[in-house]
């Protein structure tokens, strides 16, 4: 069988082009989605059981709940898109194609083919100059594609073109950190660029 691993591991592309509203100011970039019979809406972390959204909705509007309707279990896409635009902020992945050597969400058994063209997605942003990255694996691709440290967690690290590259903690509920601690490092960022 050698090293050819696409039946037993299918290669995946990325489902969603990049959100990217009029005057972008940051860009946001998780690993890859989790599989699609995890998700509850059509658009960036449509898991349930990861926090971007809820701690999004602890920054920006107050209230945890804020983006998700409790009764029908699901998150309020318009208002999320909403909010984005507003903020001016910008959402894509870091990785284009991949393979789940476990057949989960878990970033530890993805394995990255095709890393997002990141020079072209900030072409796209000329008022973008930070990345931040929701995750180790994440952080690990972007500072691969810009040849610059992967930063602590909370921190950033400039590269050569003056790009501010954030490492935040990852959203998902296996990483374990409180929401609000969470939401402490993301406001943090936020305010240093001028969003909160």
């Amino acid at each position: 069988m050698g090293n050819d691993n696409s039946e037993l591991f299918p290669v995946e592309s990325h489902p969603w082009e990049p959100f990217i509203p009029a005057g972008a100011r940051i860009l946001i970039m998780g690993t890859f989605p989790p599989g699609n019979h995890r998700w509850s809406m059509d658009f960036y972390y449509p898991n349930r059981t990861n926090d971007f959204w809820f701690v999004m909705g602890h920054i920006f509007l107050g209230d945890r709940y804020a983006l998700y309707d409790r009764q029908a279990k699901k998150f309020n896409l318009d208002a999320i898109k909403s909010l984005m635009t507003e903020k001016h902020i910008a959402l894509n992945d870091t990785a284009r194609k991949i393979r789940r050597l476990k057949g989960n969400a878990s970033d530890k058994f993805l394995e990255i083919l095709e890393p997002v063209p990141l020079s072209d997605l900030l072409a796209r942003m000329p008022d973008c100059n930070t990345v931040a990255t929701t995750g180790e694996k994440a952080a690990a691709v972007i500072a691969s594609i810009t040849d610059t440290a992967i930063p602590r967690m909370g921190e950033m690290v400039t590269g050569n073109d003056g790009l501010e590259i954030w490492r935040m903690p990852s959203t998902s509920r296996a990483y374990p950190l409180a929401l609000e601690k969470k939401a402490e490092y993301y406001a943090s960022m936020f305010r240093h660029i001028g969003i909160v």
